[in-house]
């Protein structure tokens, strides 16, 4: 029988109820000075409050880390805060911290990110280039703590092309990922996979991996400003109903500061990707 703590578990349930989308927390220097806060810690926290009034009622949250670490440990700080006052409120948070390194350096992330400590999410983005298995010690304790990983697979920014289309043995990096990861949940079944991908969505159809047999979650972020068409997402890589995660940051937040308005947009979007579901 599945584990109702596990992250897949936890995410399915939350889709069902709030949507499939997740909504970003990007506190860009000029989307803060458009909202009229300063580039400080102080406007950082104001910042975030609005979001979490704002996404109250969605399923996943996703903080970029870099935005709260240009601040400091003061940024950390506004960064344990969100992630506290939106899992009170029922949100599951993805920190998108895209960390990747080897050895005992991997295992201080994994225990940062993935552990008991303040900026542990329900999950974390990772990057895989050193190697799948450098991750191993991420997977472990965030398997151990009932957290997801998503690793990055198939991106969307050029300079990624290069390493994730490259073929070895016939498959190509992007592929090897996605494939790594879904042993990793075929061995953790009968849970719902725990460890997702991300795909970009506004790869070419020719360069999406396939994700037929991940057997876990996908985020899609690249909705909306970046130009990623919530229509056109339908069977992404021959994704199941309820794996895709379309992601959507800055399309939502330039219609703030007011809270009411950033949830107003994220809910035209929810609806528009609600057929993923």
């Amino acid at each position: 029988m599945a584990r109702p703590d596990c992250f897949g578990s936890r995410l399915a349930a939350a889709i069902a109820a709030r949507g499939p989308l997740c909504v970003g927390i990007d506190p860009h220097p000029e989307l803060m000075a458009a909202w009229g806060l300063p580039a400080t810690a102080d406007g950082l926290a104001r910042f975030c409050g609005i979001c979490v009034e704002a996404y109250a009622g969605f399923a996943v949250v996703k903080p970029q880390v870099a935005f709260f670490e240009a601040y400091g440990s003061a940024g950390f700080a506004v960064l344990e805060r969100t992630t506290a006052d939106l899992q009170s409120s029922g949100v599951l948070v993805l920190a998108d911290a895209k960390r990747g390194d080897i050895g005992s350096t991997m295992a201080a992330y994994a225990e940062a990110w993935a552990g008991e400590g303040p900026l542990a999410a329900d999950a974390v983005t990772a990057s895989p280039y050193l190697g799948f298995g450098s991750l191993l010690p991420l997977l472990d304790v965030a398997a151990a703590h009932g957290r997801g990983v998503f690793v990055l697979a198939a991106t969307s920014n050029p300079e990624g092309a290069g390493v994730q289309r490259a073929v070895i043995e016939g498959r190509s990096v992007a592929q090897s990922i996605v494939d790594a990861a879904a042993a990793v949940n075929r061995a953790a079944a009968p849970d719902p996979g725990s460890v997702g991908v991300v795909i970009g969505a506004t790869l070419e159809t020719g360069f999406v991996p396939d994700l037929r047999d991940l057997a876990g979650p996908v985020l899609v972020p690249g909705v909306g400003a970046q130009g990623g068409r919530p229509e056109s997402l339908s069977r992404l890589g021959g994704a199941r109903a309820g794996q895709l995660l379309p992601a959507v940051s800055r399309e939502v937040l330039r219609s703030g500061p007011d809270p009411s308005a950033v949830r107003a947009a994220g809910e035209r979007l929810r609806d528009a990707v609600a057929y993923l579901a």
